[in-house]
């Protein structure tokens, strides 16, 4: 049986609390799921990567009672995600929430190996590896005719459009993006991406599969992004454009946790690597170029070129981003940030930073919406609480612009866009849900 503790419990509001049990009981009733196709179950799956999320998927897998070949390049770092997952396991040890009869049938049920032979006969096959679109492709057609009869193949990736990495399968209607998040282990949401050539099956057995290891699916129609990276990365780039702007480090971060988020934006993006950000960023502008598409710059980019390229400093992993990472001691801000980037005179309110968080989420949820990348608004406000940590005592993005009322959201949505730029425009779609009398 799942359950959920959500952040500032004490603080949602009972509609709210009462909106957010229904809603995940919508999702998990199967709201997007292929109602006729039967319930599948997974007996096998194949992990390709040990990283990051490789061995947190192999870990929630065999948590689950499914059997896993974890693969990667060497045994040595097959073992090296062994080895993670064993921590993983002390902990619950210590926290007493696993015994160790069960730690030891989890360690049976995970073979670590660099051959690929054995994902022979696997159910589905989830590649994991870094996200890098040729070496996504590669590992693809390395693998996927292991695959049973009746098997599928997903992809972990968080921004690359499924339809185009399905090119290199050779059953694309057999092709799927399972998004999870880091980490793997604590994270209840799982997003599903529907490619363009992804059958109803195919779809079915993905959300089945998100169900038997106990996660909670939401399902999204491809695009670059999808829902949950898009309307997350808003978030982290609105507290790096309050830097270019001359905010205080310190109020950014003090007006994101006020304002319900598990972390300050500046933090988050250490934790993600303003490197990685940069490299996806790239990518993409290359991949607009390519289609003849017009490049999204914004005030974030001249502080992430700056991070990357100026003065090296890539975030945690990298040994201090916008914060200093002490060996032993808690972080703090990098002291040089106002060298940099000089404070106004004149610096915006906490609660002006804290509109601005929740309005350029919400305005990226209703484009996404509109869009038709999102198919409901169960899974719109649900992912967002789940997903990134969007405050649970708003209900969610899609709920937040219902209860501050869809003209007022358009009307100071319309005022942001004339102060801050179009990326706070109101969508189109407000304009038709005013006229007909529609909310969220």
């Amino acid at each position: 049986m799942m359950t959920f503790k959500f952040e500032k419990d004490e603080k949602i509001p009972k509609k709210i609390l009462e909106s957010i049990w229904s809603q995940l009981n919508e999702i998990k009733d199967g709201v997007s799921r292929p109602s006729n196709h039967d319930i599948s179950k997974i007996s096998k799956v194949g992990v390709l990567g040990s990283g990051l999320m490789g061995h947190g998927i192999a870990y929630v897998s065999a948590l689950a009672g499914i059997d896993v070949i974890m693969t990667d390049v060497s045994q040595d770092i097959a073992n090296n995600g062994l080895d993670r997952i064993n921590k993983i396991l002390k902990q619950g040890l210590s926290y007493k929430i696993l015994d160790q009869e069960r730690v030891n049938h989890i360690l049976n049920r995970i073979n670590p190996t660099n051959d690929y032979s054995k994902l022979n006969e696997c159910d589905i096959i989830i590649e994991a590896v870094f996200e890098d679109r040729k070496l996504k492709g590669k590992v693809t057609k390395i693998s996927e005719h292991y695959l049973n009869s009746d098997g599928i193949f997903a992809s972990n990736t968080s921004s690359i459009p499924i339809s185009r990495l399905a090119k290199q399968s050779i059953n694309p209607e057999k092709f799927i993006g399972i998004h999870f998040f880091s980490p793997v282990h604590k994270m209840k949401l799982v997003e599903i991406i529907k490619g363009d050539k992804t059958s109803q099956e195919t779809l079915a057995k993905a959300f089945d599969y998100v169900l038997q290891i106990e996660k909670i699916p939401i399902v999204v129609n491809d695009s670059r992004g999808f829902y949950t990276s898009r309307v997350f990365e808003r978030y982290t780039s609105e507290g790096m454009a309050l830097i270019a702007e001359g905010n205080p480090a310190q109020n950014i971060e003090s007006a994101g946790k006020k304002a319900g988020y598990p972390v300050g934006p500046l933090a988050v993006v250490d934790e993600i690597n303003i490197g990685l950000a940069a490299s996806i960023r790239d990518q993409m502008w290359i991949e607009l170029k390519t289609e003849g598409k017009e490049l999204p710059i914004g005030p974030w980019d001249k502080v992430i070129d700056f991070m990357v390229d100026s003065v090296k400093r890539t975030g945690r992993a990298g040994g201090g981003g916008f914060y200093e990472y002490p060996k032993n001691g808690k972080k703090y801000l990098w002291p040089d940030l106002e060298k940099h980037f000089p404070v106004s005179k004149k610096p915006l309110s906490e609660a002006e930073m804290i509109e601005r968080f929740y309005f350029i989420q919400a305005i990226e949820t209703i484009r996404c919406y509109e869009e038709n990348i999102l198919r409901s608004v169960a899974e719109a406000n649900i992912g967002s609480i789940l997903g990134w940590g969007f405050p649970a005592f708003k209900g969610g993005t899609l709920q937040f612009v219902s209860d501050y009322g869809i003209n007022n959201f358009k009307t100071r949505a319309k005022d942001l866009s004339n102060i801050y730029g179009e990326r706070f425009s109101p969508p189109r779609l407000l304009d038709e849900m005013i006229e007909k009398g529609d909310v969220f």
